[in-house]
């Protein structure tokens, strides 16, 4: 074993947070008043700027095969540029990708709609989350009916992630409503690529966090048969593995956030003065510091092994559930007790901890709730699925 990045991983992690102390952190202080002014967090155009900026240092598709002219430096570099950008709360990604389950298209479902969205002429959205069936994805009540060459979508999705920007959507839905029963939810259900000009509407739902998700509304919405992602009946896989690669991630960005945050207290716990000592010195705040510390390590460790686990081909499913949960309750615990180390002034929008305090409560509930988690994680090592001990 060698717990430690390699020459090639430190110099990515140095490269990112290099470019996030230059180009991101620097606008905070914009993207916290124009929040606050209920204006975009950042202006049209800004964030196509920064991604150029980063594609003319190298990064541009970074988990994008080499064929579709990306770098593909695997899940553990993904990891590590997650979380050196998650170190701001500047809206931020790296262009050059496209959700995993594009990439089971056909050629002619790639060429009209992966190549683009990878270009950054497109933008995508995934929807399984309904009004009565979040995690209990057998409560989908969506349909699909079939009508000549076409389908016939009608139904809802809730707190769908980029709903209100998507130029197209994958939409999970019934097309065999006792396939669907007899199979408690595993089969029955289709993925559908649906163009917004085919139809469905999008509303922004409001949040306490600046996380903006949509509500769609499908009304009699045709889509012809060609735009079927997968195999017909076989979309719950494609949302398993749409949401399973995303719950690591959720960790991830966990451990930037807080590691920015810790850091931030430590600054603070320095320079603030009561009593004649500075904060620092007292054992109630060193405490703090320290249980921040090592929870955020803990949480770096499960995320970079769940990383390592999928780059080598193996079920990392397990592994990222323990990484979400963990991480997404430790990101709460730190950003908590950071807050709490700044008092009032932790309170106030003057600074931006106020700001994570609310962004970090969502970490529990998305991409699968705590308790989903658990209940995932304990049922793989009853049934056996797992061996306690099995990762190394």
């Amino acid at each position: 074993m060698y717990l430690r990045l390699t020459d090639e991983q430190k110099m990515v992690q140095k490269t990112i947070r290099r470019f996030v102390e230059k180009e991101l952190i620097p606008l905070e202080n914009d993207v916290l008043r124009n929040e606050r002014e209920g204006k975009p967090s950042l202006p049209p155009g800004k964030l196509k700027e920064l991604q150029l900026k980063a594609k003319e240092a190298g990064f541009w598709g970074i988990n994008t095969p080499e064929e579709y002219g990306g770098a593909d430096l695997g899940q553990m570099m993904m990891a590590i540029v997650l979380i050196e950008i998650s170190k701001t709360f500047v809206p931020f990604q790296f262009g050059g990708s496209a959700d995993n389950i594009l990439y089971y298209g056909n050629e002619e479902q790639k060429k009209k709609y992966l190549l683009p969205t990878i270009n950054g002429e497109k933008k995508s959205c995934f929807a399984m989350t309904e009004p009565g069936a979040g995690s209990d994805t057998r409560n989908i009540k969506m349909t699909a009916v079939k009508d000549g060459n076409d389908w016939v979508l009608n139904g809802e999705k809730t707190f769908i992630t980029g709903g209100n920007e998507a130029d197209f959507v994958m939409a999970i839905a019934i097309t065999d409503k006792e396939l669907h029963q007899s199979t408690n939810g595993r089969e029955g259900v289709t993925c559908f690529i649906v163009d917004r000009a085919m139809g469905w509407k999008s509303e922004y739902i409001h949040t306490m966090g600046e996380w903006g998700p949509a509500g769609l509304v499908f009304e009699n919405v045709r889509v012809p048969e060609e735009n079927i992602l997968g195999e017909l009946h076989k979309g719950y896989n494609l949302g398993l593995e749409w949401i399973g690669f995303a719950r690591w991630v959720v960790g991830a960005r966990a451990v930037g956030s807080a590691e920015r945050l810790l850091q931030m207290a430590i600054d603070y716990a320095k320079e603030r003065v009561t009593f004649g000592k500075p904060i620092a010195e007292r054992q109630a705040i060193q405490w703090q510091i320290a249980d921040s510390a090592v929870e955020i390590e803990a949480a770096k460790w499960l995320v970079l092994n769940a990383a390592f686990t999928l780059d080598n081909g193996e079920d990392n499913r397990h592994l990222a559930s323990m990484a979400k949960l963990y991480g997404a309750n430790m990101g709460n615990n730190v950003v908590d007790r950071v807050l709490q180390i700044h008092g009032g002034m932790g309170y106030t929008r003057e600074l931006p901890i106020e700001r994570w305090y609310r962004e970090a409560r969502l970490w529990r509930i998305y991409d699968g709730t705590d308790e989903i988690q658990r209940m995932i994680i304990a049922r793989n090592l009853i049934k056996g699925h797992v061996k306690v001990g099995q990762y190394v």
